[in-house]
């Protein structure tokens, strides 16, 4: 496994730039978020890149590869309920051609989506089923891996990823396993550990985050999100055990990146105090990392 880290999270304004940001806390891969129109944001100033052509997609892949940097996924949050199927399917391709251009393992693809609750189980389960599936066939020679983030309310749902996963049956049909996200969902820690254990042969990519719930409110079942803003937490605080769920991730064979998601940046003074958090949680990851024994697969 490696360290790697959401775009995101070194674009806020604690950097003088994105790659600024990487370089502080040595980390050499990144997600990055390529939004509805193909575009990405530089690593090296405040100007964005439109990738849908092959050749702008070539240009970018040489821009962070000269800056020293790995895409290690693109991080996509395309809703499958509201453009129609063909169109899906042509922007998820260009998704993966991008990823392919990049170097990328994955395409990160997001479970929520606006119509959810107008759709049956079966319906959300067979819109999945059939455009991913597409999106597989028309990108046969690819090795870019679609990985279906467990987000959102109906997202974080066992039944419906594996009923999606076993359905498509693709080695390259895979998970964004985040590992708080079923937490903020509301099942017991010990559930959560259960549920991330089941998922993990499927993990692809990885968003690490945390929650610190008071002691009496872990192990019962909570209403969804409850109190996140309040108890949303630095990797190395929060009641999750990553180093647990490494473990689980190394036992089932994954050699992929741990990425750094934290949402709780927000609730800490911007500048010195937020970089200190983000210099925490890449030393306490590296530091599980190491725990594992595991070697860098690009060494």
């Amino acid at each position: 496994m490696y360290l790697s880290i959401r775009d995101e999270m070194v674009s806020g304004g604690e950097f003088e730039s994105p790659i600024a940001g990487l370089r502080h806390l040595g980390i050499g891969a990144v997600e990055l978020h390529l939004d509805d129109e193909f575009r990405v944001i530089s690593l090296d100033s405040g100007e964005q890149y439109t990738l849908f052509s092959d050749s702008e997609a070539q240009t970018y892949g040489e821009h962070i590869h000269g800056l020293g940097v790995r895409c290690c996924a693109l991080l996509t949050a395309r809703d499958l309920s509201k453009s129609s199927r063909d169109e899906n399917i042509q922007w998820l391709g260009r998704a993966v051609g991008i990823a392919q251009a990049l170097g990328a393992g994955s395409v990160r693809i997001d479970s929520v989506m606006g119509r959810e609750n107008d759709m049956t189980f079966g319906e959300r389960v067979e819109i999945f089923r059939d455009v991913l599936s597409e999106v597989l066939l028309s990108t046969s020679g690819s090795h870019v891996n679609l990985a279906i983030e467990n987000h959102g309310v109906l997202g974080n749902n066992l039944a419906f990823l594996l009923n999606v996963l076993e359905s498509v049956d693709s080695d390259r049909l895979g998970l964004t396993l985040d590992t708080a996200n079923f937490y903020w969902r509301g099942y017991p820690l010990g559930e959560v550990y259960g549920i991330l254990k089941l998922l993990a042969p499927y993990a692809r990519h990885t968003h690490a985050k945390n929650i610190a719930y008071p002691r009496e409110k872990r192990e019962i079942v909570r209403e969804i999100g409850w109190e996140y803003g309040t108890y949303m937490s630095p990797l190395d605080e929060g009641d999750i055990d990553h180093g647990l769920v490494l473990r689980m991730l190394a036992g089932a064979g994954y050699r992929g990146d741990v990425c750094i998601e934290n949402e709780s940046l927000g609730r800490f003074a911007p500048g010195a105090e937020r970089v200190a958090i983000l210099e925490r949680d890449a030393a306490h990851i590296r530091e599980l990392i190491a725990s594992i024994g595991q070697r860098d697969p690009r060494t």
